[in-house]
C-alpha cells in the first residue's frame, strides 16, 4: 500500500521537496482514525506557535486542516505528518510557511517494557518540535549499540527530562510525577495531564535526580504513539513496574474524545 504525501495541496517536483527537507522546520505527528485525531486542537495550537517562533509569520490552520482532511478521506487508520518549513531567504524576517503533509502505517501502543541508557544531552529550543534530530538519532543510536533500547537524557542540572522520542513520567503511590525540566510537551502527554486532573489524579510536576528512580512504583514514556510504556531499567538498574501505572493512563487517554480534522 502506498502512502501519499503533498506539499501545499499538490504532489511536490524533487526540488521543492529537497528545498523543504532542508533541515529548517517543524513538525508534529499524530495518529488518525477515519478522519479523526485526538487533541487536534493541541496540535493546531503547536504549529501555530512553532510557526511563528521559527518564520515569524503566521500559518493559515485553516489551510493544514484541508490539506490533512484531503489526504485522510477514506483511509481509515493512518499516521500523519505535518512539516512545515520554508524556501524563503533564511535572512528575511517573515519566512513564508509551506506545508507538507505526510501519510504513513497506523502504529499502536507499544507495552513492551523499554531498558534506557542515560546520557548528558539538551535539545537546541527544546519546546519546539524541531526538524534538528542529529543529537537524537546519535544518542539513540549509540544507546543501541550499547546493547539498550533507547537513550534518556539528563539536562545540564543533572536532572532527568525527557528521552529521545519520548516524554518522562513516574508513578509515585497514588501521584503521577512529571520532570521539572526544559522539555517538548508532547500532545499525550498534554492530554493526560489534562484528563488526570479532571479525573482527581494527583500530579506534581518537579525536579527528579536519577538516583530516585529505583524508589517510583513505575517509570514510563509516553509520545504520540504509545500512552505509558514501561521502563525496564536506566543504565541497566532494573526499575519497578506497577500496572496500576498502565491502567490509570490508559484509562486517562481513553477519555480524550476525538476530533473531525
Amino acid at each position: 500500500m502506498s502512502f501519499p504525501f503533498e506539499l501545499n495541496g499538490a504532489e511536490p517536483g524533487a526540488v521543492q521537496l529537497a528545498r523543504v527537507l532542508g533541515g529548517y522546520g517543524h513538525f508534529t505527528a499524530m495518529q488518525v482514525r477515519d478522519g479523526r485525531v485526538r487533541g487536534l486542537d493541541l496540535h493546531l495550537t503547536r504549529l501555530a506557535t512553532s510557526t511563528s517562533l521559527l518564520f515569524g509569520g503566521e500559518l493559515d490552520l485553516s489551510l493544514v486542516r484541508g490539506y490533512v482532511r484531503k489526504l485522510v478521506a477514506g483511509q481509515g487508520a493512518l499516521s500523519v505528518r505535518v512539516l512545515i518549513a520554508s524556501r524563503s531567504s533564511e535572512e528575511a524576517p517573515v519566512m513564508e510557511p509551506e506545508i507538507l503533509v505526510r501519510t504513513g502505517p497506523p502504529h499502536e501502543h507499544v507495552a513492551d517494557p523499554i531498558r534506557l541508557r542515560s546520557v548528558r544531552y539538551q535539545r537546541d529550543l527544546p519546546e519546539v518540535k524541531h526538524t534538528g534530530t542529529f543529537g537524537l538519532v546519535h544518542h539513540s543510536r549509540q544507546a543501541v549499540l550499547a546493547g539498550y533500547d533507547d537513550a534518556v537524557f539528563i539536562d545540564h542540572s543533572g536532572h532527568l527530562s525527557e528521552a529521545s522520542i519520548w516524554n518522562l513520567g513516574f508513578l509515585e503511590g497514588d501521584t503521577v510525577v512529571w520532570p521539572e525540566a526544559a522539555v517538548l510537551p508532547g500532545i499525550t502527554y498534554l492530554l493526560l495531564k489534562e484528563r488526570l486532573g479532571a479525573a482527581g489524579v494527583a500530579q506534581v510536576t518537579r525536579p527528579v535526580h536519577p538516583r530516585e528512580l529505583p524508589g517510583f512504583d513505575a517509570v514510563f514514556l509516553t509520545n504520540s504513539e504509545t500512552v505509558g510504556r514501561p521502563v525496564a531499567s536506566v543504565d541497566g538498574v532494573a526499575l519497578r513496574n506497577d500496572p496500576a501505572a498502565a491502567r490509570l493512563l490508559a484509562e486517562a487517554y481513553e477519555s480524550v474524545p476525538w476530533e473531525e480534522i
